[in-house]
C-alpha cells in the first residue's frame, strides 16, 4: 500500500481506500511468491499467466463499463498488453490460459474507482517487484518483465496523478463505502484467483 503521504493529508476516498483495504492488501502480499525461494522460471510463468487471466477480463469490464468517469485514460493504463508481451517473450501460450470468471461486481462510478485502486496501486508496487525478478531470474522489460514496470520511469507520476484524478471525483460517504467494497471484493477476487490457479505461497 503506498505511504507516500499521511492519510490526514489525502483525499477522503483515498483515506478510505487504504483503512479499508489494508487487512486484505497485506494478507494477499504475503501469499505472493514474488520473494519466495520457490521462484523460479516456470513458477514465475505460471504466475504471469494467472495475473493475465484475471487482468484481461477486469479490464474488458472496465472497458466496457457504463460506469467509467469521463476524463480518464483507461486505454493508457492498461496492463494485459504488457502481459501479453511478457507472455509472448517467455514461450507462454496465451490462448490456451483460462481466464477468470468471478471478478468484482462495478455497478457505479464508485465500484470503478474502487478496481482502479487496486490495479494502479499494484503497479505502483510492481517496481520492487520488478526489482527481485530481475536479480532472481535476470528478466527486464524486454524478454519477460515489462507488467512489473509498466510505467517505465513515470510510475510514481501516474501514480500521482491517479491519486488527483480520485481526488477530483465528488464521492459522498455512501459512495465511498462502495469504493471499498469495491475495492476489497477485487482483492478477494484476486487472491480466490490466484488460489484456484495454485500459484500462492
Amino acid at each position: 500500500m503506498p505511504q507516500d503521504q499521511t492519510l490526514s493529508a489525502v483525499s477522503p476516498a483515498l483515506n478510505a481506500l487504504r483503512s479499508g483495504t489494508q487487512t486484505l492488501h497485506v494478507a494477499l502480499e504475503k501469499r505472493l511468491p514474488f520473494f519466495s525461494d520457490t521462484l523460479d522460471l516456470e513458477r514465475y510463468k505460471r504466475l504471469l499467466g494467472a495475473y493475465y487471466g484475471f487482468y484481461h477480463e477486469l479490464e474488458e469490464r472496465l472497458q466496457h463499463s457504463p460506469w467509467l468517469t469521463c476524463g480518464f485514460d483507461l486505454q493508457a493504463r492498461l496492463k494485459t498488453p504488457a502481459l501479453c508481451r511478457d507472455l509472448q517473450a517467455l514461450g507462454v501460450s496465451i490462448p490456451s490460459l483460462e481466464l477468470c470468471d468471478t471478478l468484482p461486481v462495478l455497478h457505479s462510478q464508485a465500484s470503478v474507482l474502487g478496481a482502479l485502486y487496486v490495479l494502479e496501486g499494484a503497479t505502483l508496487g510492481g517496481n520492487v517487484l520488478r526489482k527481485q525478478i530481475s536479480e532472481r531470474l535476470g528478466l527486464d522489460t524486454h524478454n519477460g518483465c515489462a507488467f512489473l514496470f509498466v510505467y517505465g520511469a513515470a510510475t510514481g507520476q501516474q501514480w500521482k496523478a491517479f491519486m488527483d484524478f480520485l481526488g477530483s471525483v465528488p464521492l459522498d460517504a455512501q459512495a465511498r463505502g462502495e469504493a471499498v467494497q469495491a475495492a476489497c471484493s477485487t482483492f478477494s477476487c484476486f487472491e480466490q484467483w490466484l488460489e484456484r490457479q495454485e500459484v500462492l505461497v
